[in-house]
């Protein structure tokens, strides 16, 4: 009787996760970790609508639904720093966040500074490019140009703030250097189209749609800005960073624009079941066809870069499916 009693406990405990939803992994007959998903739901967390995370983060949460016996739905979110914040506090399960904000995370430093999150990483996916346009009546022609202008840095806890940041600094500007304001793309788009905006840092996969609506909207009045000059006091802050570009027919502009890009991570808790991390990481590969019919950023996730999200540890099921 005691052990039937015990055996109706584990298995009353065998549902876990965000809200009490996510079902806890059973091993495998030959001793391994079952690659297979619980039962449940899970919420993963994105960012601005008008942004590439939105876009493939509703992608991944039609293909966990699909394919699995999860539930799967995506939020959008002011992104990755909000995104962290709010994973480690249980209100989702898996995130998307810019490389070198996860790096901050688990270290403790920038935004998280002296509390290292408990974060581990699903996969790197595909990077992200620092696409800084401006209007071509502002007198921009780098970062440094940016003094005294009306620029959006992004919104509020989000990659994008971080690394707009971090280039008015390596410039040599302060933040009152620049009128800084933290608007989400939508807004900015529309201050861009309006005249009430000099310019934008925006860090997302190439096309971001509404990068595409600014461009096609004010055509010449708008052109970007080569920021590479930076690159070499970006690195000391955080060796993720690297030399990218940005073709020109990615928004029909004259020529190819040299930029900075950075990885993506797909984040997820210390506690994040093995059992859903394997089977969501394989999935990735498995439809990554699929996933790249929604944005074609996925095209860029490739199974030789996925294990590489040092300093963010890799989760124990993520590095089963990628073995």
């Amino acid at each position: 009787m005691k052990r039937a009693l015990a055996a109706a406990a584990v298995l009353a405990l065998a549902v876990t996760g965000c809200g009490g939803k996510q079902q806890t992994d059973q091993p495998a007959a030959s001793g391994t970790q079952s690659c297979e998903a619980g039962e449940g739901r899970i919420t993963i967390a994105t960012g601005n609508s008008g942004g590439v995370y939105y876009v493939l983060g509703g992608g991944l949460a039609q293909l966990i639904s699909n394919n699995t016996k999860l539930r799967a739905t995506a939020a959008e979110t002011g992104a990755s720093v909000q995104n962290i914040q709010q994973l480690v506090a249980g209100t989702y399960d898996v995130a998307f966040s810019l490389a070198d904000t996860a790096a901050d995370a688990v270290r403790g430093k920038g935004s998280f500074d002296g509390k290292p999150q408990k974060i581990q990483a699903l996969s790197r996916i595909y990077p992200n490019s620092t696409q800084v346009l401006v209007r071509t009546d502002a007198g921009i022609n780098s970062i440094a140009d940016m003094r005294g202008k009306r620029i959006s840095t992004g919104s509020p806890k989000s990659g994008t703030e971080v690394i707009a940041n971090r280039l008015l600094q390596a410039a040599g500007l302060k933040d009152t250097d620049v009128q800084a304001q933290r608007l989400d793309l939508a807004k900015t788009a529309d201050g861009m189209k309006a005249g009430t905006l000099d310019g934008l840092v925006w860090s997302g996969g190439l096309p971001t749609a509404q990068i595409t609506d600014i461009t096609t909207a004010l055509k010449d009045k708008v052109k970007f800005v080569d920021i590479t000059p930076l690159l070499p006091k970006l690195k000391e802050v955080n060796e993720v960073y690297a030399q990218g570009v940005i073709p020109a027919a990615t928004y029909a502009q004259p020529s190819d624009v040299p930029t900075v890009v950075v990885p993506n991570l797909l984040l997820v808790r210390e506690d994040f079941p093995a059992g859903n991390a394997c089977a969501i990481t394989k999935l990735i590969f498995d439809k990554q066809a699929e996933l790249a019919k929604v944005h074609p950023a996925a095209k860029e996730i490739t199974k030789q870069l996925a294990p590489q999200t040092d300093p963010v540890p890799l989760h124990p099921g993520a590095k089963q499916a990628l073995g």
